[in-house]
This record gives C-alpha cells, sequence and structure tokens, in this order.
C-alpha cells in the first residue's frame, strides 16, 4: 500500500480490498479528534449495469505516484474548503468483480453537514482529477474505457499498449 499523509489525511492507491470499514475507522480514529461528532463512510462499488449495459467485471489502471499525489492533494484541498477534521481516502487499481470496492472516503467532522459536502466534494473531484481509468468488461464479450475518448486499437489511456 503506498500512502501519503499529513496529521489529517492518509491516502492510498492499492489492489488491496477496500471492502473493509475497519480499516478506514481504524485510520480516522488516529488522524481525528474528540471535537468531530459525525464519522462518514463512503464506497463506490462495482455495480451490474452503466449506462444499460451488463457489466461483468472493471479493471483500473493509475498513473501510480501522479495519482497518489493528486488523491493526497484532493483531500487536502477537502479540509481548506470544509469545515472538517480529518480525510481518509483511497482508491483501488487492478481487477475487480462485481460488488466489489472501487474507492471509499471516511471524513470526520464537528457536524454532519460538512462532513456530508467533502465527501461528496472528493468523489466528484477524483472522478475529474484522479488519473485513475476505468476499463469495462461487458457481459456481451465487449469491454470499453469509461470516460476515455476514443483510443487507437491496442492502446490503454496513457497510450501504453495493453498487457
Amino acid at each position: 500500500m503506498s500512502q501519503g499523509s499529513d496529521d489529517r489525511v492518509r491516502t492510498w492507491i492499492t489492489r488491496e480490498s477496500l471492502d473493509d470499514f475497519a480499516q478506514f475507522e481504524d485510520i480516522v480514529r488516529a488522524i481525528g479528534s474528540v471535537a468531530d461528532g459525525a464519522l462518514l463512510f463512503f464506497q463506490g462499488r462495482v455495480r451490474r449495469t452503466n449506462r444499460g449495459r451488463a457489466v461483468s467485471s472493471l479493471t483500473y489502471e493509475a498513473y501510480g505516484e501522479m495519482a497518489e499525489r493528486e488523491l493526497s492533494a484532493i483531500c487536502r484541498e477537502a479540509l481548506e474548503r470544509f469545515d472538517v477534521g480529518s480525510v481518509a481516502a483511497a482508491h483501488r487499481v487492478g481487477d475487480l468483480e462485481l460488488g466489489e470496492v472501487s474507492v471509499a472516503i471516511a471524513v470526520t467532522s464537528e457536524h454532519r453537514d460538512a462532513g456530508y459536502a467533502a465527501s461528496r466534494w472528493i468523489i466528484e473531484t477524483i472522478k475529474v482529477r484522479l488519473p485513475v481509468w476505468k476499463h469495462e468488461h461487458y457481459e456481451d464479450g465487449e469491454s470499453h474505457w469509461v470516460g476515455a475518448p476514443a483510443l487507437e486499437a491496442g492502446t490503454s489511456p496513457g497510450g501504453a499498449p495493453f498487457e
């Protein structure tokens, strides 16, 4: 697990499961404060359908060090924008099956409104800024790089050949 951190932020890009809430609870307990009355968790999971197509699995690829730096920057920016105490966020890479967690966010705040707002802003910003690409595999055998412009056959979003 690669990890970026400061006193109130923990972030990482990982191939390991993010399904266990307990790992986030332990992290935010370590970086949170007794002033924080709210603890919010968000998990983004691989769902069965997307835009009317039956999904069988996903593959996430990341530009490693850049993704780690950007995830940390997003979370630090959330601390500045919202009245929150701490943030932990992680994104999976590799092959994921239906129901597995692809992204997880935990936010502590004195009051819940700030925590909800920060969590929503973090996930929406991750979708726009994080250099992680989603390759959807469909039940009919086709696949598609989600959010990617038309790609030349045989290349990934970063331009490197598929492995």
